[in-house]
């Protein structure tokens, strides 16, 4: 790891934490799941309150000096897994207080310019965050040009998507596209009308192949089903997004699977809908990082938190859900 990334603690800033405090409330509640441990900052201030346990989950195996630490500190008060979100389902726990997620990509993996996740660094594509089945390598010099173009254009909703697909195939049929560098030049020719813009002219792309890669949607949505079913009654799941498919996800999950929801099926009666609903009413209500944290953490600036309270109904596997959100699982999974 380079020197920009020598110390989790030094580079990690928990998104609003102070808001997840007040609505986890750890001084009265004791069981508690990390879905997104990175540096380890919700699990260290959840911690301090003497009742509390934490499970943490984590796919990126550099955080594991961090959980030494925490383990070392609190050896009867957290635990650690390495796994993904889908992944969840595996540990035996539940009856859980509060789920936690948060989604944005770590000031730790993209501080660390070996791992390819930044278009300023000129390393080898790689973008993986743990557990991973293909890199952006394999991805950008295997993927067809039609593929191509439905991932940059749904999964980054680049408008030039067709363009910046054809020009990576022109250029990977003369030679194969080895690192960022390459690959940036490749998206601002293809996107030269728009360098006045204030968004970097790669950062839709990147963001694009970084979601595929990791399959982030599809492990969103496997993920938060699994922490739904942890959860006890009256229990608070937690989500803070950073782009707007993920908040579109997360809004239809608690929207249309809550007791103020008329039906999340044409087909069931309102009756069914409310015995059957997973959560309380949801208020809609969005978080946002205050001037003050911006200002502290700049990458906090688009952070979105939302969060729901589990009912007292037996949970009823979401099948909805999934239909809903199908075409995005069915993008993640092309095979490469």
């Amino acid at each position: 790891m380079n020197n920009q990334t020598s110390s989790l603690e030094f580079s990690h800033f928990p998104v609003m934490l102070n808001e997840v405090l007040k609505i986890s409330s750890p001084h009265t509640r004791e069981k508690f799941i990390d879905c997104t441990f990175g540096g380890g900052g919700y699990s260290k201030a959840i911690l301090k309150f003497s009742k509390t346990n934490v499970l943490a989950i984590d796919r990126d195996k550099e955080v594991l000096s961090e959980v030494k630490k925490i383990k070392k500190k609190y050896p009867k008060r957290f635990q650690f897994h390495q796994l993904k979100f889908s992944q969840l389902e595996t540990i035996s726990i539940d009856n859980v207080d509060v789920v936690i997620f948060d989604l944005g990509l770590s000031s730790i993996q993209l501080d660390d310019f070996n791992r390819g996740f930044s278009f300023k660094s000129n390393k080898k594509l790689n973008m993986t965050m743990g557990l991973n089945e293909i890199s952006a390598l394999d991805a950008i010099n295997n993927l067809s040009e039609t593929d191509l173009k439905l991932v940059i254009k749904i999964l980054g909703d680049e408008k030039e998507g067709s363009k910046i697909a054809k020009n990576i195939v022109n250029y990977r049929n003369t030679q194969k596209i080895k690192n960022t560098n390459e690959l940036v030049k490749i998206i601002e020719e293809s996107k030269k009308r728009n360098y006045l813009k204030k968004i970097n002219p790669c950062t839709k792309t990147f963001q694009a192949l970084r979601i595929f890669v990791n399959k982030e949607l599809s492990e969103l949505i496997k993920g938060i089903i699994n922490a739904t079913k942890k959860l006890k009654p009256g229990g608070k799941l937690i989500i803070i997004s950073f782009h707007s498919i993920e908040d579109r996800i997360v809004k239809y999950f608690f929207s249309n699977f809550s007791k103020n929801k008329s039906r999340p099926s044409r087909y069931l009666p309102e009756s069914k809908t409310i015995e059957n609903a997973l959560f309380e009413p949801y208020k809609n209500k969005i978080l946002r990082p205050s001037n003050k944290e911006i200002n502290q953490n700049n990458r906090s600036r688009s952070a979105k938190l939302r969060f729901a309270i589990r009912s007292k109904n037996n949970f009823e596997y979401p099948f909805d859900f999934i239909k809903k959100f199908k075409n995005y699982l069915d993008l993640e999974s092309i095979n490469v």
